[in-house]
């Protein structure tokens, strides 16, 4: 791969934003049609998450840090986990559902490249919309 293609977009999040909407707009803003995620720091004050084979997501306020911020991102598509912790160390991750709330910030670092096109797409090997690389 190489990586003159590849560009890293940062930015912040501050109290109050929702982590899933925020990262969603400035992927459709950016036009990144392939990304992931290469590090977030930050804190919430809920969190809204769905676990490993559960149909809906588990929610829950409170002071968490957010210990790992990991995905691909798309117009076409993102999938994201995120996994974060409460004051006794408690860690709970699974898929980054909308409804999780920054409480003091999110620093996030993307990286996107030209060289792919990420799209989600049904290819029969689960029930799931799967990710499909495309090169560019």
């Amino acid at each position: 791969m190489d990586i003159k293609n590849n560009t890293a977009h940062a930015f912040r999040l501050k109290p109050g934003q929702d982590i899933r909407t925020s990262i969603d707009e400035y992927v459709k803003e950016h036009k990144i049609k392939a990304g992931w995620i290469a590090t977030c720091v930050g804190s919430l004050t809920k969190y809204n998450i769905r676990f490993a084979n559960e149909k809906e997501g588990s929610s829950g306020t409170g002071h968490f840090e957010i210990v790992s911020l990991v995905g691909t991102v798309s117009t076409n598509g993102s999938h994201i986990h995120i996994s974060i912790s409460d004051s006794t160390g408690h860690t709970l991750g699974g898929h980054l559902l909308q409804g999780c709330i920054v409480y003091t910030t999110a620093e996030i670092i993307l990286i996107s490249s030209t060289n792919f096109v990420f799209k989600r797409e049904k290819d029969g090997t689960t029930p799931w919309e799967e990710l499909q690389v495309l090169q560019q």
